[in-house]
C-alpha cells in the first residue's frame, strides 16, 4: 500500500470513528460501573435516616443492607448462562432496567418486606452488572486498552459512591436545619422524605445505561463461539485496525480447536480439571473471596455509622464519609495510570499490604475505646416487664441511671456515652445497634420476641441448628449484656476517619482496579463466562455475610474485631497476589491461557 493511501481521508475518518467508538464503549461500561457503585454506596447516606424512622431492629436493618448483595448472589450464579445464552449486551439492558425498576420500589416501600424486596432487586441488578460488564469489556478491547478500559469501569464506579455520597451529605445539611428549627413530629417526617429522595435521585443513571447498551454492538468472541464469524469479524473492525481485527480472529481461531469438529464427525472436548482451567479458576475464586472479605462493602455501607461511633457528629461523620468516597475515586485514578505500566501483580501486593496496615490501626483505635466498657447488663434486666419485652430510650438521663448500677468505678461521661444491648429468648439471641446519649433524635432501643426470633423453623435451622425454637416463643426475655463505652472526642473520630482514608486509598489503588481484571482475564475463553460467575458468587456470598452480620457482631465483640478480622483475610490475600498470582500485563486473552497451559500434561 503506498504513502498516500496510509493517510487517505478515508482511512482517517476510518481512524476518527474507531476512536469514538472505543471512547462510547468505555463511556456505557463506565455507566455500568456508576450503577454498580450506586448499589453498593447509596445505602451508606440513607441509612442513619431509614434506621431513625423505619422502626426497624438491627438484624433487619442488617439484612436490608445485605439484600443488594443477596440479590448480587442469586443473579452471578446465572449471569454467565445467561450471558452465553442471550449475549452480553442483552443482559446489559436487562441489567439496566432491573435497576431502574428496583429504584421506585425502594422508595415507595412500607415496612420491611418491600424494602427488602426493593433492594433484593437492586442487588439482581448489581450481580448482572459486575458479571458482564467486565466480561463485555475484557472481549471487546485490545489488549493494550484493556486495563485502562477496566478501569474505567472501577473508576466509575467509585463516582458511582461519590455521587451518593453528596447526596447523602446534602440531606444531611438539610436535616441539621430543620433539627433547630422544627418539632420532633416534623424532624421525623422529614428524615422519613430524605432517606425515599436519596434512592430516588439514583434513577437518571439506569435510564441512560440502558439507552447507551442500546447502541454498542455484540461481543466479538460471544459471536465467534456462536459460529457468526461474519459478524465477529465486522464488529473487531469497529475499535480495530484491519490487521489488528486479523490477528486476533486467528487466535480466537487456534483458541477454539480443542472443541473444533474432527474429520470423524466427533467433538474434542478436553477436561475442566485441567491445569490450565482448574488452576486460573481456583486463583480468581480465592482473589474474590479476599476481596470482599477484606471488609470493603461493610466499611462502605456502614461508614457513617463507624464515624459516629469512632466520635464524630452526625454532620462530621456525614463529611467524613463524603472525603471517604473522594479517597476511593482519586485513588482509583493512580490505578488506572499504573495498572497498564507496573502490572496487576504489582498493585495487588501493594494495596493489600497497605491495607493490612490501615485496618490494624482503625481496629486498634476502637480497642483503647471499647476495653473501657461497663456491663449494666443487671440493671437493664431489672426493667424488664411482665410482657418480657422492653422499650429503651438511651439519653444522658438514663445513662446516669445506669452507670452507676453496673457496679464498677467508670469515668464515662453521660453526656457522650454509647449503648448496645445483646439479649436473647430461649436459645435465640440478638443485639441492638449502638446508640449515643447525645443523640436526641435517636429511635429508642428496642428489645421484642419479633425481633430476636427465627420467622419460621427453616430460618431457625440457619440461625442455630440446636436451639429450641418452640421454647423460645414462650421463654423470657435475658439479657446478657447492656454494654455502655464512651464515645471519644472528635480528634479520634478523625484518626479514624484518617486510617479509613488509607484504607480506601490502597484499596481503590490496587484490588478496586485489578480485580476486575483478574477475573475477566484469568478465566481462559472457555469457562470465562460461567467461571466468573462462580467465583463472583463467592465472592457474594462472602460479602453478603459479613454485611447481615455486621452490626450484631459489633455489638457483640465491638469495632476492634471486625477491623482485626479484615485484617487476618488481608494477609490471605496478600500472600496469594505475591506468590501465586501471574502477571497478566500487555498480554492478549489467549496468551493468557497458554501461560496456565504450560507444563500441562494434557
Amino acid at each position: 500500500m503506498d504513502s498516500a493511501a496510509l493517510y487517505s481521508p478515508e482511512s482517517s475518518a476510518d481512524d476518527r470513528a474507531r476512536r469514538r467508538y472505543n471512547r462510547f464503549l468505555l463511556f456505557v461500561a463506565g455507566l455500568g460501573g456508576l450503577l454498580y457503585g450506586i448499589d453498593v454506596g447509596i445505602i451508606g447516606g440513607a441509612l442513619p435516616y431509614l434506621e431513625a424512622t423505619s422502626h426497624l431492629t438491627a438484624a433487619q436493618l442488617s439484612v436490608v443492607v445485605a439484600a443488594v448483595l443477596l440479590g448480587s448472589v442469586f443473579s452471578t450464579l446465572f449471569a454467565g448462562v445467561l450471558a452465553d445464552w442471550i449475549g452480553r449486551r442483552p443482559l446489559m439492558i436487562a441489567s439496566g432496567a432491573a435497576f431502574i425498576v428496583s429504584i421506585p420500589v425502594i422508595a415507595l416501600s412500607h415496612g420491611y418486606t418491600p424494602l427488602f424486596l426493593g433492594r433484593l432487586l437492586q442487588g439482581i441488578s448489581g450481580g448482572l452488572i459486575g458479571v458482564v460488564v467486565p466480561l463485555y469489556l475484557a472481549e471487546c478491547l485490545a489488549a493494550s486498552h484493556r486495563g485502562k478500559g477496566t478501569g474505567v469501569f472501577q473508576w466509575l464506579l467509585t463516582l458511582g459512591i461519590v455521587a451518593a455520597a453528596l447526596v447523602g451529605i446534602y440531606f444531611s445539611y438539610r436535616v441539621d436545619a430543620v433539627t433547630q428549627s422544627a418539632s420532633a413530629a416534623a424532624l421525623f417526617a422529614f428524615k422519613d422524605q430524605a432517606w425515599r429522595s436519596i434512592f430516588w435521585v439514583s434513577l437518571p443513571p439506569g435510564v441512560i445505561f440502558v439507552l447507551g447498551s442500546l447502541r454498542v454492538t455484540e461481543s466479538p468472541r460471544w459471536l465467534y463461539r456462536k459460529g457468526r464469524l461474519a459478524e465477529a469479524e465486522s464488529v473487531l473492525l469497529r475499535s480495530r485496525t484491519p490487521a489488528q481485527a486479523r490477528t486476533e480472529m486467528r487466535e480466537m481461531e487456534q483458541a477454539g480447536q480443542n472443541s473444533a469438529p474432527r474429520p470423524d464427525g466427533m467433538q474434542v472436548r478436553d477436561s475442566l480439571l485441567r491445569r490450565k482451567y482448574l488452576l486460573p479458576f481456583l486463583l480468581a475464586c480465592v482473589i474474590l473471596f479476599c476481596n470482599t472479605a477484606t471488609g470493603v462493602n461493610s466499611i462502605i455501607g456502614y461508614n457513617t455509622g463507624i464515624l459516629l461511633q469512632s466520635g464524630l457528629s452526625d454532620l462530621a461523620a456525614h463529611w467524613g464519609y463524603v472525603v471517604f468516597t473522594v479517597v476511593n475515586f482519586l485513588m482509583t485514578i493512580v490505578g488506572m495510570v499504573l495498572v497498564d505500566r507496573k502490572g496487576r501483580r504489582f498493585l495487588l501486593i501493594l494495596g493489600t499490604g497497605g491495607i493490612i496496615v490501615s485496618l490494624v490501626g482503625v481496629g486498634a483505635l476502637f480497642f483503647t475505646t471499647e476495653r473501657e466498657s461497663v456491663d449494666c447488663g443487671k440493671a437493664v434486666q431489672s426493667m424488664v416487664g411482665p410482657s418480657q419485652e422492653l422499650v429503651l430510650s438511651f439519653n444522658p438521663a438514663e445513662a446516669e441511671r445506669l452507670l452507676p448500677a453496673s457496679g464498677a468505678a467508670s469515668g464515662i461521661d453521660r453526656r457522650r456515652a454509647s449503648l448496645a444491648i445483646i439479649y436473647s429468648y430461649g436459645d435465640f439471641t440478638a443485639a441492638t445497634s449502638f446508640v449515643r446519649s447525645d443523640e436526641l433524635s435517636a429511635a429508642p432501643l428496642s428489645m421484642t420476641r419479633a425481633s430476636c426470633l427465627p420467622a419460621n423453623r427453616v430460618e431457625a435451622l440457619f440461625k442455630n441448628p440446636f436451639g429450641d425454637f418452640t421454647a423460645a416463643q414462650t421463654a423470657p426475655l435475658r439479657i446478657q449484656k447492656a454494654l455502655i463505652a464512651p464515645v471519644p472526642d472528635a480528634s479520634n473520630g478523625w484518626l479514624v476517619a484518617l486510617g479509613l482514608y488509607l484504607f480506601m486509598g490502597f484499596y481503590a489503588m490496587g484490588p478496586g482496579v485489578c480485580v476486575w481484571l483478574a477475573l475477566s482475564e484469568l478465566m481462559p475463553t472457555r469457562i470465562r463466562s460461567n467461571g466468573m460467575s462462580i467465583a463472583l458468587v463467592i465472592n457474594q456470598l462472602v460479602s453478603t455475610t459479613l454485611a447481615a452480620i455486621f452490626l450484631p457482631f459489633v455489638s457483640k465483640y465491638g469495632y476492634s474485631s471486625i477491623f482485626f478480622l479484615f485484617a487476618a483475610f488481608t494477609v490471605i490475600y496478600f500472600v496469594t497476589a505475591t506468590f501465586f498470582l501471574p502477571e497478566t500485563k500487555g498480554k492478549t486473552l489467549e496468551e493468557i491461557e497458554e501461560h496456565f497451559a504450560a507444563g500441562d500434561a494434557g
